[in-house]
Parts: C-alpha cells; sequence; structure tokens
C-alpha cells in the first residue's frame, strides 16, 4: 500500500492496478483483449486526460486496435478496494492506453462510460493533468492515469533506434522498443531525482526560489542523481551545489514517480549544522531562505509566496515538518 513512514501514502504513489507483466510477451494479447466486452479504453490527449464526475473516463474500444497502443494491466471490481494482483479469473476490467491526436482529444464513442454512468454529453468532461486532479482520485484512477503518462512520454520521444537511427516497433504490447534493422531492444527509462528538506538546529526549514518560479514560489530543493552516485550523495551534491549547505544526516521518506516526463522522486529530510552558510547558486536557485513555522504561515496566508500543491512529495515533505496541513492564502471577504 505504499505506506511511507511519516508521510502516508503519497498521492502518485497509489497503484492498485495488476500491471499484467506476464501478458505481455504474448504477441496476441492486445489483439485479443481489444474485442472483449470487459476491456476499457483510457485516452490521453498531452498530458491530460478525460474526467467526469471525479473519475477517469474509460470507453468501449472502437474500430481497429491501433498499431501505438499499450497494454496497462486489469483492474478488480469486486470491492472497492482494488487488489494490485488480479486473478484472470475474478471479474475485471483490462485497460488499454491510447493516445488522442492534436485536431480532436478523443474521437468520441456513442455514450461513453464512466464505472457505469453514461456521460450525457462530451461538453460534461473536463480534460485534466495528474497534479490537477490526483489528490482526489481512487488508487485505481492514479495508477492508470500515472502510468499512461509516463508511459506515453516515453514513446512520444523515443521513435528512433539510438543505435542506427531505424524507426523502432512497439512489442511486448507497447512496453519495449525493437529495431527492426539491428534487433536491438530499448526499454522505458526512469529518471531518479532526490528531493529534500533540509532542517537546522532550530528546526527552521530550507526552501528555495527557482529563477524560472518568479519570485513567489518557494519548495523545497531537488536534482537528478548523476551516474555512480548514491541516493544519499546525490542529496548532500545537490543541496551543496544550490545553497553551499553543508547536510550532515539524511534519513529517507519515501517515494513516487513523477512522469513530467520520466522522472522517480525519492523524498529526504536532511540536517545541517551550519545555516549561516546558506546561499543561492544564481545558477538555478535565485533565493534560499530559512523559515520557521510561523514565517511560513504568514507569508503564505499573506499572498506573498506560494508553496507547492499536495500532488507533490514537496509538499507532503513540508507538511511533515509543518506538523500538519500547510497554509493557505487568506480569502478575501466581500
Amino acid at each position: 500500500m505504499n505506506m511511507l513512514p511519516g508521510l502516508g501514502r503519497l498521492p502518485l504513489a497509489r497503484d492498485d492496478v495488476d500491471r499484467g507483466t506476464e501478458l505481455r510477451d504474448d504477441e496476441q494479447w492486445l489483439p485479443t483483449i481489444w474485442d472483449q466486452p470487459n476491456t476499457r479504453v483510457l485516452w490521453l490527449h498531452g498530458r491530460t486526460a478525460p474526467m467526469y464526475d471525479g473519475g477517469l473516463v474509460l470507453t468501449a474500444p472502437a474500430g481497429e486496435l491501433p498499431d501505438d497502443a499499450v497494454y496497462l494491466g486489469r483492474s478488480a471490481e469486486h470491492t472497492p478496494q482494488h487488489s494490485q494482483f488480479v486473478d484472470r479469473d475474478e471479474e475485471h476490467v483490462e485497460i488499454v492506453l491510447l493516445i488522442a491526436n492534436s485536431d480532436t482529444k478523443a474521437p468520441w464513442l456513442e455514450d461513453p462510460q464512466v464505472g457505469g454512468v453514461v456521460v450525457d454529453r462530451p461538453a460534461d468532461i473536463d480534460w485534466l493533468g495528474v497534479s490537477d486532479i490526483a489528490p482526489a482520485l481512487n488508487d485505481r484512477d492514479v495508477g492508470i492515469f500515472v502510468s499512461g503518462i509516463a508511459i506515453a512520454n516515453w514513446h512520444k520521444v523515443n521513435k528512433y533506434c539510438p543505435r542506427c537511427g531505424t524507426r523502432t516497433e512497439l512489442k511486448t504490447s507497447g512496453w519495449v522498443q525493437i529495431c527492426p534493422k539491428d534487433g536491438s531492444e530499448h526499454f522505458p527509462r526512469t529518471d531518479p531525482a532526490v528531493i529534500m528538506l533540509i532542517t537546522d538546529p532550530d528546526d527552521r526549514a530550507l526552501l528555495g526560489n527557482n529563477k524560472a518560479w518568479g519570485d513567489k514560489r518557494y519548495s523545497t530543493l531537488a536534482g537528478f542523481v548523476e551516474p555512480g552516485e548514491s541516493l544519499e550523495a546525490a542529496v548532500k551534491r545537490e543541496v551543496y551545489e544550490e545553497s553551499q549547505v553543508i547536510v550532515d544526516g539524511v534519513d529517507y521518506m519515501g517515494s513516487q514517480p513523477w512522469p513530467f516526463p520520466q522522472s522517480l522522486m525519492l523524498g529526504y529530510l536532511g540536517q545541517t549544522q551550519h545555516p549561516e552558510d546558506a546561499q543561492a547558486d544564481h545558477e538555478e536557485l535565485a533565493e534560499v531562505r530559512w523559515f520557521s513555522r510561523e514565517e511560513l504561515r504568514e507569508e503564505v496566508e499573506s499572498g506573498r509566496m506560494f508553496i507547492p500543491g499536495a500532488a507533490s512529495i514537496a509538499h507532503h515533505l513540508m507538511r511533515h515538518w509543518y506538523g500538519g496541513p500547510l497554509p493557505q492564502p487568506r480569502t478575501l471577504e466581500n
């Protein structure tokens, strides 16, 4: 259930879908389930998916099986808490990913359905991104959405063999690309990135303002892991590079995928004994600041500062340090 020490269940780390990895190698698997009544299709348009009444819109297949279809797995229907591993004899839904073209967000069928509820008009459907809706989705829909976005991003930017430049072909139900010229296999990649909240002896939190964000948004520090580097070493290196702060201790807190485009975020808490060293690198970060809980509350409630949304692991690291729900901007009374 992805229970993470101190952070709870992170929004994008929930995945109650059986990925069916043992079924992917069968070249006839997708063609076979395409015609089955329990098969449903998830459409993606860019980084958005169709939503209706708080859930993903899954439609019945129609027409011929597209060449770029990807098998996402199966979901049980017998209980509200879906099982991550589903017996084929149980009542379940097979889920296939398709990508909408650039002109239309989906070639909608008659009477698209969401969990048995008929969507009366396409206008009733909202197209939303993962970070917009993930905290409100159930575990199954989060797992489908995140996996779909991640594999779609990989296919979008990896269409040619890196060895010879030949256009690749999809195999293993969309999870492997094979070069028809040299026979090489190419698999989806995931880039590990560390994200960390650093505290000082006064239990203040170190937050940074990225130059690309504007001057009001602050978040925890983060960076990609380099080849040959441990995760703990990456935490210390990235914090030092961005803020000149030396981290003395590191504690792992949990992880979640971040398919923008293909990262796995690994969350840490860190401590330093030398907060006075903090200064921004002015290449990536425009500013770094130490915040007490009271300072964070005042800055956020006044609107002078914005913090990460609830879908991000940064939000939950900050919430863990804050000791409860993070402050929100005050609303003006009429």
